[in-house]
């Protein structure tokens, strides 16, 4: 759906955008090709109406004994049939670039949004939420826009066929004029139990795709403490109540079903009788009897289509009202108006929080203890200092400088890092040209034993967060990693905690020679980082 070779205009969005002004912009950004598919809609829509008119024609030329008549309105019916199925293939094919346009666009949109809100995401929404918007929701902002072609379309031929009836027959003309509006009108109450039960399943389906990541993201340990069933009886009751919200919907998508047919279809028995009557009485002859049944039949159609708009627009605005919700979300740090940039070579850290100063190009041991993540999280700006103290990075306010910038050239690596599915090269090499090769930030992580053991070696596939690996090898592989990007700065938070001590003398002693010349701020109580620092800063936590 997001190929490369497909256009996606940007989303020009107001400064509060609505669900309603959400879905216009999507409109606007592709302006022509809605036009262009309005104007394909009504060629591919007005044989349908005209056809009815034309068999009509014909029926009164074969009742006339008018033989040439009967060929010219054969040869009509046969060119409107040519004129359909192609108008309607172009049809679909610009529909279906509408729907890439208003489901890819907004997938984009949603997916850079939540790049730059970044680490913040978590705490402002929830992994259910997010599965909804990506799996189900841009398929019905898609769906709103696609549909604009065939309404469009359906009521010009409802006007074309109205306009006829009242010119045939004033008094069919007015029943159809004023019924089929009527019609409408009459489906309108069922739209807002179905709005309001659609809503009430997106909610639910969120919750239950959030429990469900849970569940999965957590599976280990609940397989240690006994927890599956009574986990998986909670997600099965979760699961229930979003079924009995969907039958709630179909519920509600079936009586609109109903009154979609039956209220049109009032209108075609008032005008098929009418007609009847009109016929009987001379008024009308069988030609145009027939024209007015098969015309009372094709009204079906504009009340079809116009239900299906409301429908696509009803959960469409439920599924806007969601994104806009998300792109209301805000990054938890904030980028400068006007960032400065950061002094070429190795930087020096200094937090005046904690006391902390790191030389640049040395390596610094931080211990810390149990508040050593929280200065990790300020000197990598992950978080901001207290009021009236600060970190300087480089000289520079850390809040001063571009977080693209920050995050480039000071990397923070610790063991929660996460890791997607794929091959373990592509995990390992960074997405910037690097001084340090692969293989060699595997030697000084002691992790080249775990590539050797692995059939493909670093071409093997790694599942989703590294399962294949012990929690050992898994810190290693983090090392590895954080060591490849060879940053200017690189911040590591307890590298070896889960490493015996042979391995982690191997892996501070190599780390240190990698690492010399460059910026490495360690927090570890381990003396064995102590042994190779040329700089540690050391306190007594006390935790009640």
């Amino acid at each position: 759906m997001l190929s490369a070779t497909y256009p996606f205009p940007p989303l020009r969005l107001p400064a509060r955008p609505t669900a309603s002004r959400f879905l216009l912009a999507v409109f606007r950004a592709r302006l022509g090709t809605v036009l262009g598919s309005a104007t394909i809609g009504v060629v591919w829509a007005l044989p349908g109406a005209l056809l009815p008119l034309v068999i009509g024609q014909g029926i009164g030329a074969i009742t006339a004994h008018d033989g040439a008549g009967v060929g010219r309105w054969a040869l009509a019916a046969a060119v409107l049939g040519v004129v359909q199925t192609v108008s309607g293939t172009w049809m679909h094919f610009i529909n279906y670039g509408l729907w890439l346009h208003g489901a890819g666009s907004t997938q984009r949109l949603v997916s850079a949004h939540t790049t730059r809100v970044g680490a913040g995401l978590r705490e402002q929404t929830t992994t259910g939420n997010l599965v909804a918007i990506a799996t189900t929701d841009i398929n019905h902002i898609g769906n709103t826009v696609e549909m604009a072609g065939r309404a469009f379309g359906s009521l010009l031929a409802f006007v074309v066929v109205a306009i006829w009836l009242v010119s045939t027959s004033p008094l069919l003309g007015v029943v159809a004029l004023v019924g089929v509006p009527l019609a409408v009108l009459g489906i309108g109450p069922l739209l807002a139990p179905l709005q309001k039960r659609k809503a009430s399943q997106r909610e639910m389906r969120g919750e239950v795709n959030a429990l469900g990541a849970d569940i999965v993201s957590g599976l280990r340990i609940l397989r240690g403490i006994g927890g599956e069933r009574r986990f998986s009886g909670r997600f099965r009751e979760t699961s229930q109540r979003v079924r009995r919200a969907g039958v709630e919907v179909g519920k509600a998508e079936s009586w609109l079903a109903a009154a979609e047919v039956a209220m049109p279809g009032l209108v075609t028995v008032v005008i098929t009788w009418l007609g009847a009557r009109l016929a009987v009485g001379g008024t009308i002859d069988l030609g145009q009897l027939v024209a007015f049944y098969g015309v009372s039949m094709f009204l079906i159609w504009p009340v079809s289509a116009a239900t299906e708009a409301v429908g696509s627009l009803t959960s469409g605005l439920v599924a806007s009202r969601k994104v806009v919700a998300l792109l209301a979300l805000h990054p938890a740090l904030a980028d400068p108006e006007t960032p400065v940039r950061l002094p070429d070579g190795p930087l020096d850290l200094a937090d005046t929080e904690s006391g902390v100063r790191v030389v640049a190009g040395q390596l610094t041991v931080v211990d810390f203890g149990a508040g050593g993540e929280a200065v990790a999280d300020r000197l990598a700006r992950f978080a901001d200092p207290a009021a009236g103290e600060e970190v300087l990075v480089g000289g520079v306010r850390a809040d001063q400088v571009a977080l693209v910038e920050l995050r480039r050239r000071v990397v923070y690596a610790h063991n929660q890092d996460i890791w997607f599915s794929g091959v373990l090269r592509e995990q390992l090499t960074p997405a910037r040209p690097s001084g340090v090769d692969i293989t060699e930030a595997l030697y000084a992580a002691d992790a080249d034993d775990i590539v050797e053991a692995l059939p493909d070696g670093v071409d093997e596939v790694i599942g989703e967060r590294g399962r294949e690996v012990s929690g050992g090898q898994r810190q290693r592989l983090n090392l590895a990693r954080a060591l490849a990007v060879d940053a200017d700065v690189l911040v590591l938070d307890e590298p070896t905690s889960a490493v015996d001590a042979h391995t982690e003398a191997r892996i501070t002693e190599r780390v240190a020679a990698l690492r010399r010349g460059k910026t490495t701020v360690v927090f570890s109580q381990s003396p064995l980082w102590t042994h190779v620092a040329d700089e540690v800063f050391t306190t007594k936590v006390v935790t009640v």
